[in-house]
This record gives C-alpha cells, structure tokens and sequence, in this order.
C-alpha cells in the first residue's frame, strides 16, 4: 500500500465508503459538534449522542459490519478496519459514536451468535438500531491483565440469579440501558458465567467512574448488590461467560489497531503542516534537518504498523490463525503511535503542551494504548509463547 494521508482503498465499493463516511465526518457531524461546543472534555449526555447514533444508523454506518439480516454489509475485518481508521484519523469528538463502539453494535462484539431469540428481540437489535445503549462489565480493581481474580459472583436462587460485586471501567456505562457482566460462579474456583443485566434493577448502581487522562468522561462503575437477574438473560450456557468474554480478543485486537493508526495518521498530518507554516527565524520549520529527521521517523512508523497491521487482518479474513500477529500488531502499534505522538508534541512545542490543544489530547490518548486492551508486557509475552511453538 502507497503512503498517504488520505489513502484510496484499492476496493472501489470500500473507496466509496470510506468517501461517504469522510464527508460525513467532516461535514455534518464536524457541523453539530461545533454548534453545540463539544469538545474531548464534554460531559457528554445520552441525548447529545443519540443523534449520532440514529444518524449514523440512517447513513448505513451504525452497525456497518454486521450481517445483512441485521442491517449490516456484512464487511470483512479488513473493511471494517479501514472505517475506523478514518474515524480515528477525523479528529470527531464523537467519531466513537459512528461505527458503534460507544455502547452500540462494536460494543457488543458478536454476542449476537451466542443470544436466545429471546436476548436479541429485548437488547441486541434495539442496541443495533440504535434504540438502546450497552457497556462490556469484566475489569475490577484488582482483577485486570488477571481477569480470573474477579470477586464478582452469581448465585443460582430458582428461576434467576443474584449478582453481587463491583465492576469498574465499564466504558459507554454513562450512556447505557444495560450491561454484559461477567460473573464468577459462587462456591467455584474457575467457572464464570455473563448475564445481560438492567442498569436500573433493583440491587444495581451505576456510579461515576474514574475519569482516565484522556479526560473522557465515558466511564462508569457498575454496583451489583444482590442484583436479582432473570435465567433467561444466561448469556450462553452457564460456566462459559469468560469464553464469551475473550472469545474475541484476537480479532479485537487486530482491530483497535486501526483507531490508534487514525489518531496516528492526523497527528502527522497536523505536524507536517506545523512545520510547513510555522517560522522561526524567517525560515519554516521544515527547512530544519531536526524536524525533517523526525517526520521522516514518524511517517516510517506510521508505515510500519498500518502495513503489519493490514497484513495480519488480511491473514485473518482467509481464516488463517492470527494469535501471534496479533499480539505483534498490538505491541508495535502501541509503541509506534506513542513514539509518533510524542514527536508531534516536540514539534508544536508549546502548543502542544496546552490543553485543549488537539495534538496535547492525542498524546494523551495514545499512552492509555500501551495499557488498555492488553498492556505492551502481556503482548510481548504473548509473543514468546508463540515463538515457542513455532515449527
């Protein structure tokens, strides 16, 4: 693939896409964040974002991946990749709310596969259609990276269950009609259960979570105490939850990779035409081999880890096994994109050491992937076990 900062998909069906899905981005969405002043920091309500949802939806892009049965087009990884890499290369405040991840058909993953008719007519194809919100609830405190600590549990009483604990980083779960919590089952060691639970049931609480650094208020706990939960909201069969749980880690792996290469791509984009415009000592930054030498790092970054990163996906939609690229992929794109984000603030200097300023929120949102979705240490270690196995 050429290098770009508005690259042409070689599919004239995706190309098209991704020209509608960028003048929408630049368009009428940039146009209802500028009217209602929204900005990275916003506390952003339920009824700032349900336009975009519904919006989006009408447009054909809330849910674009999904079958057609579904309203989807069915996209490959690789298509559904690129979408989001244009997302993240738009600059929206509200890019999150386009494709679906803040608490609508991304969100989800594919649960749909593992859903009663039952679950799907009550959650998911509301969540789909845009009608209703969701949020994933695994993390606790102390039970991350190590999600198999998790305190978290679920007792059997008749026709339902009663979920007692505390879950934190529940993304989406200011916006969200229900949750996908992960229990463990009371009185075992090692056997979990997910439940679709009602954020406004008796026994539950949705609090105010920790504000990460990217100042996004998108975060909530969510309190169960003895939380009575009805059978028939069982997400697949008992003892399975965290199956169901990781059962797409690879593949959502692969593709947070693209979201952060987006963010990457715009950073460059804004450095190089910093240096283009912004003088010192009567000449353009850009005449000064320094600055050169570090677009020129930053661009081959930026290459590196879209190339690898649209590889492994390519790998992965011919069904080929994509563990170890995947990890791969993580752990070079996280590095990759910081390292470029860091250069992009030594290259607005003061600008970009002030809040507010764009590429300042972008450094702060590429150091949270180092961490999030698989540290950059539990990555590497995913590598070495692939390496030991491999022929």
């Amino acid at each position: 693939m050429t290098f770009s900062f508005r690259p042409v998909p070689d599919d004239p069906h995706l190309a098209a896409l991704v020209e509608r899905l960028r003048g929408y981005l630049d368009g009428e969405l940039a146009a209802y964040e500028q009217d209602n002043g929204f900005t990275h920091d916003s506390r952003l309500t339920r009824a700032d974002l349900e336009p975009v949802w519904k919006r989006s939806r009408e447009l054909g892009f809330y849910g674009i991946h999904l079958p057609e049965e579904y309203g989807g087009q069915g996209l490959t990884h690789t298509q559904l990749a690129t979408l989001k890499e244009e997302v993240g290369a738009s600059g929206r405040v509200l890019g999150h709310s386009v494709l679906g991840d803040m608490g609508g058909p991304l969100r989800a993953g594919d649960i749909l596969r593992h859903a009663t008719g039952h679950q799907r007519d009550t959650y998911l194809l509301p969540l789909v259609r845009g009608e209703r919100a969701c949020c994933f609830s695994l993390t606790e405190t102390d039970a991350g990276s190590d999600v198999r600590a998790m305190r978290t549990t679920a007792v059997r009483d008749g026709d339902s269950y009663r979920l007692t604990g505390h879950k934190v980083f529940s993304s989406a779960g200011p916006f969200a009609d229900f949750a996908i919590v992960v229990a463990r089952m009371a009185d075992t060691e090692d056997t979990y259960s997910a439940f679709f639970v009602d954020l406004d049931s008796p026994g539950c609480r949705v609090t105010d979570g920790a504000t990460p650094m990217s100042g996004e208020h998108i975060e909530s706990d969510i309190v169960l105490e003895d939380c009575r939960v009805p059978a028939a909201n069982l997400l697949g069969e008992e003892g399975r939850g965290l199956r169901i749980a990781l059962g797409r880690v690879t593949v959502n792996r692969l593709l947070h990779c693209p979201s952060a290469i987006g963010a990457a791509r715009r950073a460059l984009h804004l450095s190089r035409d910093r240096a283009l415009t912004r003088t010192v000592g009567g000449q353009p930054l850009m005449a000064l081999q320094a600055i050169q030498h570090k677009l020129a790092d930053m661009a081959a970054d930026l290459y590196a880890a879209r190339s690898m990163t649209y590889a492994a996906l390519a790998a992965l939609d011919r069904g080929e096994d994509v563990r170890t690229e995947a990890f791969l992929c993580k752990l070079f794109v996280a590095e990759a994109v910081f390292r470029i984000l860091d250069q992009a603030v030594q290259i607005h200097g003061k600008e970009g050491l002030t809040q507010g300023h764009e590429i300042e929120y972008l450094f702060r949102k590429t150091r949270m992937f180092r961490i999030l979705t698989g540290t950059s240490e539990i990555q590497r270690n995913g590598i070495a076990r692939g390496l030991a196995t491999l022929t």
